[in-house]
């Protein structure tokens, strides 16, 4: 019992909570977008809902993992077709990739829809899936995210109570964080542009995870993973143009209201004479 509650596992337990808190961002981008679908009334149910849903198969996800984590490694399929593709399947890279092609589809929708009509328009369509579609979405989507979190979790301690408390600690801030995550991006629309792209950016990091996973050779050239720091790196640029692109906006927003009160002080004496 003394073991159990040890100074080492409680300084993994902080760390394994960090952790998840870093990796849950893109989870909760994804969250946002998929509760718009709904009617407006319902959309905070469905994240909370989805959420609390998805905290108990986490948990239950771990201990299967914990339980059968070599079948999740191990090939049951394989396809070799010299010089076009080469694959080893497992039901990691299965689910990694299926994980990473949904969000790049949703990604790829939301832009295309943002672009192609008008906010008119957008309000007229009413909601586009049911509560019960939206919560299995999300529950189905934070599990994929959670895949690898928990392989990573498992990498830093094999005790199970502090891997299920980080995952519990984490998925109970992340439902109250939900909220002003959507909240936000309602308010500053501007930002939503930059979640789809950030979602997108995260769609492609599982793809590529999940064609390495899977051994996936193409016309010859091997899918090699994105790593974390290139990850990272990209998504911090994207801020940083999304940022200072913002501010140079405002700046000439400014200019041009500036500019055109001179013309109009310019204009009114000859208007009076």
């Amino acid at each position: 019992m003394a073991s159990l509650l040890s100074a080492e596992n409680w300084f993994t337990l902080l760390m394994l909570i960090l952790l998840q808190a870093v990796l849950g961002f893109d989870n909760l981008l994804y969250i946002s977008l998929e509760s718009k679908k709904v009617a407006e009334d319902k959309q905070a149910f469905v994240r909370k809902v989805g959420l609390a849903v998805a905290i108990v198969l986490r948990i239950a996800l771990l201990f299967v993992i914990l339980q059968a984590i070599a079948a999740f490694q191990e090939p049951f399929f394989a396809w070799h077709w010299e010089g076009v593709i080469e694959t080893e399947l497992n039901l990691h890279a299965v689910i990694v990739l299926v994980g990473g092609g949904v969000i790049l589809y949703t990604a790829i929708q939301e832009i295309f829809h943002m672009i192609s009509i008008s906010e008119h328009d957008y309000a007229e369509e009413g909601p586009r899936r049911s509560v019960g579609n939206a919560i299995f979405m999300i529950v189905a989507m934070n599990l994929v995210f959670s895949f690898d979190s928990i392989l990573s979790t498992i990498a830093l301690t094999d005790v199970f109570w502090v891997m299920a408390t980080a995952i519990l600690v984490t998925g109970i801030a992340m439902i109250f964080v939900a909220d002003i995550v959507a909240d936000f991006l309602d308010r500053n629309r501007m930002y939503e542009v930059l979640g789809l792209f950030i979602l997108l950016l995260v769609g492609v990091l599982l793809v590529s995870d999940g064609g390495h996973l899977a051994h996936l050779v193409l016309f010859g050239s091997e899918v090699l993973p994105m790593a974390k720091s290139t990850f990272y790196f990209v998504l911090f640029v994207m801020v940083a143009v999304d940022l200072v692109q913002g501010r140079y906006q405002k700046k000439l927003m400014r200019e041009r209201e500036r500019i055109e009160r001179k013309m109009d002080a310019l204009d009114r004496p000859s208007n009076t004479h």
